[in-house]
């Protein structure tokens, strides 16, 4: 009973129950590149051995700059096994920003794809005595991945683990400040990897292939890699840039049953299908995050037979907290739907709470609303190197999220309490309202801020996207939004925009938005 969690017995057991599965990798040549479990396991511990040579200690940090690949799957499990902690760098931060992170988590060695070398300059200016290894060739200055490996030695014995040592580590995207580091210990992967393959959630078993779309610099890839590989799932990775056209061709030709992506990455998904006819009709699973999907994009997906559903979670969360499978009585589409728009039940292990302005708890009834606090065994309870009290209460994780929780315990997020706009007392919700004009046919994208008021404190101000060929004007719009929101709702104005802003990890940046509407770029 006492068995230490380590994440590292995941990579045993895939050797030893399952090493003829295929790991699959495109985007590095004519042809996928095929290996085995066993021919995996065999890398890795060389790899972990390699590392240790190298002088890698227990507790010492590694980094990654990579996208999808064999390679970069390897490192998820070699350096933990080396005693070290994997830190998934995310390769859209700026120069600057992947300097800060390298510089704050003191990695000692960074593995980056040879295309992503130049992105490292700052870094490697600052912090000469970090070792750099190419990982798919070779560089001036850098060790080569393929040297490492074919060098070892394997790593025979390695360095014992306690299971509340660091296994991982990652960044918040740092959209309200400096990226934050979110450390995460073997014990609570292991927990969190569990809770992936229950039937109720993500439900990741051997019967699935599985195609690892979410980048592997992103909160682990929702955890998926190491699901698979307990489950003895087969692997496919998409390789660097896989853009829509590449993912329909991989569903297509590997027969993949699962698969995740933020919404806008799956409506682009299906303009592609429409265009070239590519046969999804494997999958069993698309899981959409990020942001909610709209009733437009699970209505498209419902006529192609996909079965999606929507995850929630947070870097702090590990990321994944809750999920949104209909409940088994919800035969109607819409009512599944709108099922799946909310963000689903918590995963078992976790504790919520939904707390008011005044500090006390709110009923589960679907109407209060509160910000939603979050504990568990995969929860963080601290930031890396920065304590950053006000994010925690009492062992809870204040998510910043305001949120309701019905009576079937389906949570459904309100808004960003940074993202509420309190008008002359009252609140509005800015989701509710970017919905209220995603509804229109016309609008592609919306995104709603706050602006100051000289009687109402707040108002609201819209920025949208619209569809291509849509020439509607702000008055149209808001017309149209008349009828579906209170009349106090209604934007102060409404900018069109080609495009929005959006964060290293895809998301929305309201602070640009915010910026740009204070500086007057919204009038």
């Amino acid at each position: 009973m006492n068995q230490p969690l380590v994440l590292t017995d995941l990579l045993h057991r895939a050797r030893e129950f399952f090493p003829a599965q295929e790991i699959v990798e495109y985007g590095g040549g004519a042809e996928p590149h095929r290996y085995t479990n066993r021919e995996f396991h065999e890398r890795v511990v060389a790899l972990a051995g390699a590392l240790v040579r190298l002088g890698v200690r227990p507790g010492d940090r590694v980094a990654t700059l990579a996208w999808n690949h064999h390679r970069h799957l390897e490192l998820y499990f070699a350096v933990p096994l080396a005693g070290a902690v994997l830190h998934t760098v995310n390769l859209r931060l700026e120069p600057t920003e992947i300097a800060y992170v390298l510089g704050h988590a003191e990695d000692a060695v960074v593995f980056a794809d040879l295309s992503l070398l130049p992105r490292l300059e700052v870094a490697r200016a600052e912090r000469p005595e970090m070792l750099v290894v190419a990982i798919d060739g070779s560089a001036p200055g850098a060790l080569a991945y393929e040297d490492l490996v074919a060098e070892g030695p394997a790593l025979e014995n390695p360095p014992r683990i306690d299971e509340n040592d660091l296994a991982a580590l990652c960044y918040t995207s740092g959209t309200t400040g400096p990226p934050k580091g979110v450390g995460y210990s073997h014990r609570s992967l292991y927990l969190h990897t569990f809770a992936a393959c229950l039937a109720d959630g993500h439900a990741i078993s051997e019967r699935d292939t599985v195609l690892h779309v979410v980048p592997m610099f992103h909160a682990n890839a929702w955890g998926i890699p190491f699901a698979a590989l307990m489950t003895g799932a087969k692997q496919v990775l998409p390789g660097p840039h896989p853009v829509p056209a590449d993912i329909a061709k991989i569903v297509e030709a590997e027969r993949v049953t699962y698969t995740g992506m933020v919404p806008t990455v799956a409506a682009d998904l299906l303009r592609c299908v429409a265009a070239t006819g590519a046969d999804l009709s494997s999958l069993r699973a698309l899981v959409l995050g990020g942001s909610p999907p709209d009733d437009e994009l699970l209505r498209a997906l419902d006529e192609l037979g996909i079965p999606s559903f929507q995850g929630w979670g947070m870097t702090e969360i590990s990321p994944m907290g809750t999920f949104s499978r209909p409940l088994p009585s919800v035969t109607d589409p819409a009512e599944r739907r709108r099922s799946v728009r909310k963000q689903g039940r918590l995963l078992p292990g976790l504790r919520w709470r939904l707390v008011g302005e005044d500090g006390t708890d709110q009923p589960h009834d679907g109407v209060s609303r509160g910000e939603l606090l979050i504990r568990g065994p995969w929860v963080a309870t601290r930031y890396f190197r920065d304590e950053r009290p006000d994010s925690f209460a009492d062992g809870w994780l204040r998510t910043g999220d305001i949120a309701t929780i019905d009576a079937h315990g389906y949570l459904e997020i309100v808004d960003r309490a940074k993202d509420l706009i309190k008008s002359g007392g009252e609140w509005i919700s800015s989701v509710a309202l970017e919905q209220a004009l995603t509804a229109n046919p016309a609008v592609a994208e919306a995104a709603v801020v706050a602006v100051s008021h000289e009687r109402w404190q707040e108002r609201p101000y819209a920025l949208v996207v619209l569809e291509a060929g849509r020439a509607d004007t702000p008055a149209e719009i808001l017309a149209d939004l008349r009828d579906r929101v209170p009349r106090w709702w209604l934007p102060e104005g409404v900018l069109v925009v080609e495009e929005l802003p959006r964060t290293s990890v895809g998301k929305i940046d309201k602070k640009v938005l915010r910026a740009k509407v204070a500086a007057g770029g919204a009038g």
